[in-house]
């Protein structure tokens, strides 16, 4: 039995060979000859002593040794690739990707990200807007801006923006709807983003927050965020939304929050990066900017009364 690996030529050729389960598309993949990769599959059987492939009239199945064999060695090279990766990206101080919802990219970081271009300007950002469960290894971030309970195991985090959902409307909305008790016959706009807030924070648990009777109209829902604020903004009804969104549209006089009762979460905004980059210079000046301008607009609430309820006991 041997037990020296056999050449990394002979894995590379093994692992795109049963991946594709053809040799031809194997080859193609790696730019060789499919004579040339069949020698390198051959080398690979005879270095572990029994095949790895039965070789059909046109198309290949692992044997159950190469059946066992195959996934082990494509951890392998996922694994080496991941180190390249990162062993690239670490002389790039320079570029700088983040990754963040698309409602927190569209109506909190696009319109700020002017000021940090301009504080850093040797720094080269790239934003990656989705909710989609991104690795920093595959995917070649750097920071992830995620909001959520977490938890964030085996990460640098830190609390970014604590939350609260408060009704909003534009102007002159609060001629018709000033007061509470005229919510239920208000058009209602429903941001459908948030339902997997618990306790929720929905309009059900703000009529019973502020002790207005009944059960809230129906609506219109929005699975994103920011098209709900976009509504809103559009006057197109009075929403629930999240303060952290809707700051800069407060602060503008865009939207107003006539009420003074809101509805606080346990789940906030998070910065988070894999351990021990937290103090690389284009990760750590984007940290301090992130933070500098959440804290702006922290109290834009400020001077109203808010009733802060809904978290658990």
């Amino acid at each position: 039995m041997n037990e020296r690996l056999p050449p990394l030529t002979a894995l590379r050729a093994f692992e795109a060979a049963a991946r594709h389960l053809s040799f031809a598309k194997a080859a193609a993949e790696l730019h060789v000859t499919p004579a040339a990769l069949s020698f390198q599959i051959k080398s690979l059987e005879d270095h572990l002593g029994a095949p790895v492939f039965r070789r059909l009239n046109r198309a290949v199945e692992l044997t159950e040794v190469g059946a066992q064999l195959a996934p082990g060695v494509s951890d392998g090279f996922d694994r080496l690739n991941v180190a390249w990766r990162a062993a690239l990206r670490s002389q790039q101080e320079d570029m700088l990707t983040v990754t963040a919802g698309p409602a927190f990219t569209a109506k909190w970081l696009a319109p700020r990200l002017y000021d940090f271009a301009q504080a850093h300007p040797g720094i080269e950002l790239r934003v990656s807007a989705t909710l989609r469960r991104m690795s920093f290894e595959r995917d070649d971030i750097d920071v992830a801006i995620r909001f959520g309970y977490g938890p964030d195991a085996g990460l640098f985090s830190v609390p970014l923006i604590d939350e609260v959902s408060l009704p909003v409307m534009v102007p002159r909305l609060t001629e018709v709807y000033g007061d509470p008790a005229t919510l239920p016959r208000a058009p209602l706009i429903y941001d459908d983003s948030v339902d997997f807030l618990d306790p929720p924070a929905d309009w059900a648990a703000w009529f019973r927050a502020a002790g207005v009777p009944g059960t809230p109209p129906g609506g219109t829902h929005f699975s994103q965020a920011d098209h709900a604020i976009d509504a809103a903004l559009a006057g197109a009804g009075v929403l629930l939304g999240r303060k952290s969104l809707l700051a800069k549209a407060l602060a503008e006089g865009q939207l107003v929050a006539p009420y003074d009762v809101a509805l606080a979460t346990e789940a906030r905004f998070r910065f988070l990066c894999r351990k021990g980059q937290e103090t690389r210079p284009a990760i750590a000046a984007f940290r301090r900017w992130i933070q500098a301008e959440a804290a702006r607009y922290a109290h834009v609430l400020e001077g109203k009364r808010i009733v802060v309820t809904g978290l658990p006991a």
